[in-house]
């Protein structure tokens, strides 16, 4: 299972690594831009994660693998894209599945070190919405997370689900899967039927 889960870690850096990139080539970047752009998306939530709990060193100085895995991405993808265009759209479905991949794994690390369901569901948040904030505010772009499609509250639901599974006795695959399904799931129906959380209608101006 801790195969798996790293496993599934490294693909997430790695498709937010991508996600980057391609924001990044709208705003048209170089190589270096892209790559540093990648890895404080893949690694910012994580990163604030560790810091937050007093977790040191953070997880990818004690393993550079995930420096190493978004970094490749992120020039992979580069070269793609200097030959061919890719869809908007395929940057909010890759960012949905690292969106299901951190915030699982993000309460999964919390429950392991720490007793509090709360901190759990908070730091799994924080763990899959974090690098797309830090992404988006360095592109000078709107976050994700601020406009009204369900963003942060698909990875809420998600590692909801982790904890209340974890708590009730679940195998931790079962936790982690059903977790990163539910932020999924919720994630890719609010991008196909546009489905958002009610707001506070604008008063008319005098």
């Amino acid at each position: 299972m801790e195969t798996l889960v790293y496993t599934l870690d490294i693909f997430g850096c790695a498709i937010f690594a991508a996600t980057a990139v391609l924001v990044a080539a709208r705003k048209g970047m170089d190589l270096f831009g892209v790559v540093t752009l990648a890895l404080a998306t893949a690694v910012g939530g994580g990163t604030l994660r560790d810091m937050a709990l007093g977790v040191t060193p953070v997880f990818w100085v004690q393993d550079t693998t995930y420096i190493w895995a978004p970094a490749l991405a992120a020039v992979v993808c580069f070269v793609i894209l200097r030959y061919r265009s890719l869809p908007e759209r395929a940057l909010i479905i890759a960012d949905a599945f690292g969106l299901a991949v951190f915030s699982a794994h993000g309460a999964q690390k919390v429950c392991d070190t720490c007793s509090s369901p709360l901190i759990a569901v908070v730091m799994g948040v924080m763990t899959g919405c974090a690098g797309g904030m830090i992404r988006d505010i360095l592109c000078a772009e709107e976050p994700l997370i601020l406009k009204r499609e369900i963003y942060a509250t698909a990875a809420l639901a998600g590692a909801i689900v982790y904890v209340a599974l974890r708590w009730a006795g679940a195998p931790d695959a079962a936790c982690m899967t059903l977790a990163g399904l539910a932020t999924l799931a919720l994630r890719l129906a609010a991008i196909r039927w546009r489905l958002a959380l009610p707001t506070i209608k604008r008063s008319s101006a005098p």
